[in-house]
């Protein structure tokens, strides 16, 4: 096969679905994705590496110093014995498990600014892979499947694609059956993601925060727009991540993909915020993008009055559902005039009285409640449910609220739907258009608002309604007695064939 045609991430995905076979029957699932994404991140920045090298080697083969030397100015630094080239080789011999867990830890240590703790919560040398046999012959197999020729990760192969961050994804969504509902991981789709950004035009400069950041890849679809629209890396990238796996996750993403200027701390949001400046208040940034798991019960509900960080000065969300505590946290992030923020929520956080109902009144009365987007169900897997996109800003150009009916403009999907670039492109433009469009937008003044007790419900703003035509009784029975004469013909011919059948 060709090294430098492109692969697709589909592709990809099969691999590593493939690779979770190894363990299927011998490890709960909630497991094997942590041991198959770390293997994938190992093989990627291996065939990163080897590529490189053998640049290197075709341009200098005849100075070997030189490059060394030009290897060692790499971004990254990959030790001869952890490569997965290494692993590979000596896959047939015992201690598979021991000498992954040192290769993680040589590059841990050769990259320490960059890659410091990541691997402390996996261990391949563990006894949940089973007896020393059963462990070495499944790993042997795990490199077995890595090692396939498809599975060549080079840049020239890979191009602009978030391997880990999508396979990550596609891991979660597939697993969503078992550990992804427990741990209210979601799958974002990257379509949702690349929305986010673009209501959001990061620009160069800007610090852009995700509070529940999973794989980190909304925060990277961020920096993609930057890149693209500047050339250059001139934004610092900020996440948390309460799981402790998909932390390091994000971790390795953001090493793969050149993001040197980032922070992603571990640990709970709500209850243990770790984004704090100097003087040890909440941190302030120009784009808070999230996509936080939906109705979360308990998130600390009991210490949030005390709150030292005065994010719920608004009022308290309620026991079991988090949304509005993560918007609070998110409002309360957003700098002073170019702060502004996009969160994806369930319908309910539109419409919900009590706690939630004051809650939102108070958003919309400091007119920070820029755009409700509404989007089509399906989308999000692991849940049916249909979401919701909130823009707040700390600078609006009005008064007013957009609300926008996306429900309906989607592709039909068997088991999920997709929202195609027409799609998108049609909700970026109603949002810089700012106005009514017939059966989908509606910019609402805050009286009108008001009137609806401070309902966000979208069908309440925007009429989706479709007149059918009334029926002309003269034209329907017209019809009725042209098919009756039809019919009455038809009987006839089928008599005709009867009775040369031989049936009377």
């Amino acid at each position: 096969m060709n090294h430098d045609t492109a692969i697709s991430q589909n592709a990809i995905n099969a691999a590593v679905w493939n690779a979770c076979d190894t363990f299927r029957g011998t490890v709960d699932p909630s497991i094997y994705k942590d041991y198959v994404l770390t293997m994938l991140f190992l093989k990627y920045i291996s065939d990163i590496w080897q590529d490189h090298y053998e640049r290197y080697e075709a341009e200098h083969g005849a100075h070997p110093e030189l490059i060394e030397e030009l290897l060692r100015n790499e971004r990254f630094v990959l030790p001869p014995s952890a490569s997965f080239q290494a692993l590979h080789e000596a896959r047939h011999q015992p201690g598979n498990g021991e000498r992954i867990d040192r290769a993680l830890h040589a590059i841990e240590e050769a990259n320490l600014g960059k890659l410091r703790d990541v691997f402390q919560d996996i261990s391949f040398n563990s006894n949940k892979l089973g007896d020393e046999a059963q462990k070495n012959d499944i790993l042997r197999h795990l490199l077995e499947d890595f090692a396939r020729p498809e599975l060549n990760l080079r840049e020239s192969r890979v191009g602009q694609l978030d391997v880990i961050g999508n396979a990550y994804e596609f891991l979660i969504k597939n697993f969503a059956t078992t550990a992804g509902k427990k741990a209210g991981e979601f799958y974002t789709p990257p379509e949702v993601s690349q929305l986010m950004a673009r209501l959001m035009d990061p620009q160069a400069g800007d610090d852009i925060c995700d509070p529940t950041c999973g794989s980190g890849s909304l925060l990277m679809k961020c920096a993609q727009l930057i890149r693209a629209n500047t050339g250059g890396r001139r934004y610092a990238l900020y996440g948390q991540e309460a799981i402790g796996s998909t932390w390091a996750l994000a971790k390795m993403n953001m090493f793969l993909h050149a993001e040197d200027n980032h922070r992603i701390e571990w640990g709970d949001t709500l209850r243990n915020p770790k984004l704090l400046d100097p003087e040890g208040r909440l941190r302030r940034f120009d784009v808070v993008v999230a996509n936080p798991p939906f109705s979360l019960e308990k998130w600390g509900f009991e210490n949030a009055a005390k709150d030292p960080y005065h994010r719920f000065r608004r009022g308290v969300p309620p026991r079991t559902k988090a949304d509005y505590a993560f918007i609070l946290h998110m409002v309360e992030t957003m700098k002073p005039g170019t702060g502004r923020m996009a969160v994806v929520v369930p319908h309910g956080v539109l419409f919900r009285g009590a706690a939630e109902g004051r809650i939102r009144q108070t958003l919309i009365e400091e007119n920070l409640l820029d755009a409700v987007i509404g989007l089509p169900e399906k989308l999000f897997y692991g849940t049916g449910i249909p979401a919701a996109i909130l823009v707040l800003r700390q600078t609006k150009a009005d008064d007013k609220v957009l609300f926008i009916d996306a429900s309906r403009a989607y592709q039909d999907g068997k088991n999920q739907n997709l929202l195609r670039a027409q799609d998108l492109q049609a909700i970026v433009d109603a949002v810089q258009a700012r106005g009514p469009i017939d059966k989908y937008a509606h910019l609402a003044a805050r009286e009108e608002i008001a009137e609806n007790g401070f309902n966000l419900n979208i069908p309440r703003y925007v009429n989706t309604f479709e007149e059918t035509e009334t029926a002309d009784l003269a034209t329907v029975r017209a019809t009725r007695l042209q098919l009756k004469a039809e019919l009455a013909d038809l009987e006839q011919q089928m008599a005709v064939y009867m009775k040369e059948l031989g049936y009377e």
